[in-house]
């Protein structure tokens, strides 16, 4: 599985949430290839799952081909951890 932690610019926010969404799925026991990239980036990424905020989630439409998850509050693992598990088990 591919995900991709998204932010505006792809360097500091969403370093924070790869490193959130990685300690998640490694206590869920869910191996995964996690990445994080600029929201301009992620438009053309092949991927399974996207993790960003509503706002990028809306500025990167639905033509992905990708599972959005949105989540507020980037350093909230519980809240990261229930948006995701609800990802991968739909």
């Amino acid at each position: 599985m591919k995900i991709l932690a998204v932010c505006g610019l792809g360097q500091g926010t969403s370093l924070i949430l790869r490193m959130n969404v990685e300690t998640v799925l490694r206590d869920m026991g869910v191996d995964a290839d996690v990445e994080h990239i600029d929201v301009s980036a992620a438009r053309s990424m092949n991927v399974d799952i996207i993790v960003t905020s509503q706002e990028l989630a809306e500025t990167l439409g639905t033509d992905t081909g990708a599972k959005v998850v949105i989540v507020n509050n980037y350093f909230d693992n519980a809240e990261i951890k229930n948006a995701l598990s609800a990802a991968i088990n739909s």
